[in-house]
């Protein structure tokens, strides 16, 4: 069993995101990576984003690509994260960095780390 291919974007990138996503990649020297998003148990939501570079999506990845960038997802996550919209914002060292824009969560902690998901059907 292998990651399920997807034709469709789970997560849509900004122009700005994917900037600074092949921006990291290279910083590393890997043209290999991807970008890994998903969510756990935490924050003072109940849920948090969690982003990270990989190189190997497993059997319970979504995996599609946006300008060159393969993205990975674990199904679990998927559900959480369907339809949300990721942005990269540096204005200073205290404002910008990630911003997420979640159609799924029911409120967002402050920080916009962490969010309580809807009600699922």
């Amino acid at each position: 069993m292998s990651e399920v291919v997807l034709n469709r974007p789970i997560v849509h990138l900004t122009p700005a995101a994917v900037a600074r996503v092949k921006a990291l990649i290279a910083k590393q020297g890997d043209p290999d990576l991807g970008l890994r998003l998903g969510v756990k148990g935490g924050g003072c939501s109940g849920l948090s984003y969690t982003m990270s570079l990989d190189k190997t999506p497993t059997e319970r990845d979504y995996v599609y690509e946006v300008e060159g960038i393969r993205v990975m997802i674990d199904k679990r996550s998927a559900r959480f994260l369907e339809g949300a919209s990721l942005d990269y914002n540096m204005l200073n060292l205290l404002e910008g960095g990630w911003k997420w824009s979640n159609p799924n969560a029911q409120r967002s902690c402050g920080c916009g780390t962490s969010f309580a998901p809807k009600e699922v059907q």
